[in-house]
């Protein structure tokens, strides 16, 4: 007896649904790629444009400074407090009193000016948000500069003249540097700097990607030829093809057996309603001495079954959903249930919890928090609000207001992954928090990049003028420690002490650090 064969139109069908699935991935497939390498360039030309704010936020911040201190003429008392106000501020090249109409009077060094090919009438000149700031080109022998004016009466203004580093611009991925072109320009086309490997190579049959900064009359883009685009980060072609392919089978799966289908919001609010969602606990450090001064507490979701489901498979969900909050809630009633006794030995250390921007400004947040510590019987001062800047502020005076308020009830504020957000320096001075977290991008390249050691002082000079503490996140090496001491550091976290973990993993830590201390002290002594 023969076996039966499987009818003619089941092998049509399984035929035609594999063709289908198969064009159906080569179409995510493709457009999965396009996206992330939009993605990923868009994210860059938005790194070197953030970079470029910064430099012309402290040349502003700067020059308020010296128009603050009388600064504002041309005696010697005044030029030699300039000089050395330059001196100490690496990215600032020179200060220069102008006139009105933008012609200079005098300069801390009058020896730059020989260098200059020309100047720039203040008709010339582009405005910014701010409507006392213009931005203009200074053409000099050897290499372009920037020049930062800011209006200090009817009759005259100050100029800060910033040297614009190439190095800058050196952020494009291996793959792509032979081949792609960073450019920065005013808005009206006048080219500021640019970096490309090899300067005398044309760029053949290039794709651009433009970004425009929304307070300064900046233009940041990225070119790079469409053949070497065609081909980078293909390699995830065949891995989303068989994604595609299983999501496809899986879901006939599920289709013929009439399954009812839930979505992952709905895994969510299970998840909650079962308290699956718990803290870990990531320590704070003295980068001097080694010794945890706090720790922040991040969101992990431990199932039922003993799995421990990573943040990024959740956290953009539950944002996205407004579970996000209902999270936050239970993880610091947790976390507070847990460290109680530990804050109430130790007043001096500081629990720290991430809030996106939309929770900050929710109805009731303020009180919520209130009576979330008040109940843990914890002081409101050891409690730090994180609040991210990878979400825009859109209201930042009610921000402002919200963070006030919570300032005057005892707890910090303190403003996440600076560098690499939304929010400039100006907004961060206008928002008024505690303390500013230097993001694990700065910290991963150092040791390498001099362009990033002149980022992070600038970022640790405007938090000493602005009252403000600095913490570095991600730190994994030991050399990173000492470069971040180095440009005035004195907080940070990251998998050099340990990554984030469970409650008693933690307390162990703390614990054993304890005792190292005390042994070494009793060295000492003895």
């Amino acid at each position: 007896m023969k076996p039966a064969r499987p009818p003619v139109s089941l092998i049509a069908l399984v035929f035609a649904s594999t063709l289908l699935f198969g064009l159906a991935g080569h179409l995510a497939a493709t457009s999965f790629i396009r996206h992330q390498q939009a993605r990923q360039l868009d994210e860059l030309t938005g790194v070197v444009l953030r970079r470029s704010e910064f430099a012309i936020d402290f040349a502003a911040a700067s020059l308020d400074e010296l128009a603050g201190r009388g600064l504002a003429d041309c005696s010697p008392a005044s030029l030699q407090a300039i000089r050395l106000h330059v001196y100490q501020r690496s990215t600032v090249k020179d200060v220069r009193l102008v006139n009105a109409d933008g012609s200079v009077i005098c300069s801390a060094y009058s020896e730059t000016l020989e260098f200059d090919k020309g100047w720039v009438h203040r008709a010339d000149m582009q405005g910014s948000r701010d409507t006392g700031l213009l931005l203009f080109r200074v053409e000099q022998f050897g290499g372009d500069a920037l020049g930062v004016l800011r209006d200090i009466d009817h009759r005259k203004a100050l100029v800060a003249i910033l040297g614009v580093n190439s190095s800058l611009f050196d952020i494009m991925p291996a793959e792509l540097r032979a081949h792609s072109e960073v450019l920065l320009a005013l808005s009206n086309g006048e080219k500021l700097g640019a970096f490309m490997l090899d300067a005398d190579k044309a760029l053949r049959e290039a794709t651009d990607f433009d970004k425009s900064s929304a307070r300064y009359p900046l233009r940041t883009t990225i070119r790079v030829e469409r053949a070497v685009l065609a081909t980078w980060n293909s390699e995830v072609y065949w891995p989303a093809m068989a994604l595609a392919l299983a999501l496809g089978i899986l879901f006939g799966i599920l289709l013929s057996r009439s399954r009812r289908m839930e979505g992952p919001v709905a895994d969510l609010d299970r998840g909650l309603a079962r308290g699956e969602f718990k803290p870990y606990f990531q320590p704070i450090f003295a980068l001097r001495t080694g010794r945890i001064i706090g720790c922040e507490i991040l969101a992990r979701w431990l199932r039922e079954d003993g799995s421990v489901v990573p943040p990024m498979n959740f956290i953009p969900l539950a944002e996205s959903s407004g579970r996000i909050q209902g999270m936050t809630w239970q993880i610091l009633g947790s976390a507070l249930a847990d460290l109680q006794p530990h804050l109430k030995a130790d007043k001096d250390f500081k629990l720290s919890l991430n809030v996106v921007p939309k929770h900050l400004l929710s109805a009731g947040f303020v009180e919520t928090l209130r009576s979330t510590v008040l109940a843990a019987k914890v002081s409101a001062r050891q409690i730090v609000v994180e609040v991210t800047e990878r979400e825009e502020l859109d209201d930042l005076a009610r921000a402002a207001s919200v963070v006030r308020e919570l300032r005057d009830y005892g707890f910090r504020v303190a403003i996440d992954d600076v560098g690499v957000g939304h929010s400039g320096l100006s907004r961060l001075k206008g928002l008024g928090a505690n303390t500013i977290k230097i993001d694990k991008f700065f910290v991963d390249t150092i040791t390498v990049d001099a362009s990033t050691t002149t980022i992070v002082e600038m970022l640790v000079e405007l938090a000493r003028d602005l009252h403000m503490t600095v913490i570095a996140e991600g730190i994994e090496t030991d050399e990173q420690v000492r470069a971040l001491i180095s440009c005035g550091v004195e907080e940070g976290q990251g998998y050099l002490v340990a990554a984030p973990l469970p409650f008693a993993k933690f307390i162990e830590l703390l614990k054993t650090r304890r005792s190292i201390s005390a042994d070494s002290a009793a060295v000492l002594v003895a």
